[in-house]
């Protein structure tokens, strides 16, 4: 395998990557699947910026309303912008606990950009919004 085909098989495995950090529930371990500087938008006017601050406010999250609840996403799209930055868009949503399905209401769509960085892919930044928005 390619070093290149190594790459897009990262790229393509980071949204289960984030199915298996959230069901840890463990704010630091879903932040590092970020950048050091990412951003991250989610429904409810909530704009974050940097690691850290994913980090505290996803502890804060997994501790409270996001606790016991796991996430499920699977890929619409994906497309390279260059060597080391890619698009993933994905569907889904949160699993309340005891969901074996997502709720209507809490199904989303989401974009993900991509950056390569030590030749690792990471989230550059993720928004999600709603499908019945």
């Amino acid at each position: 395998m390619s070093v290149t085909e190594l790459g897009a098989e990262q790229m393509h495995e980071l949204p289960t990557k984030m199915i298996e950090t959230w069901a840890t529930n463990d704010g630091a371990a879903f932040s590092e699947l970020f950048t050091e500087d990412a951003t991250l938008i989610l429904p409810k006017d909530i704009f974050l910026q940097g690691r850290d601050g994913i980090r505290g406010f996803m502890t804060q999250a997994f501790a409270g309303p996001y606790q016991g609840t796991r996430v499920f996403g699977e890929p619409l799209d994906a497309r390279y912008l260059g060597e080391d930055a890619g698009v993933i868009v994905t569907q889904g949503g949160v699993l309340a606990p005891g969901d074996t399905a997502v709720a209507p209401e809490r199904a989303i769509r989401a974009t993900w950009v991509l950056a390569r960085q030590d030749g690792r892919w990471l989230i550059a930044a993720y928004q999600n919004t709603p499908i019945n928005a």
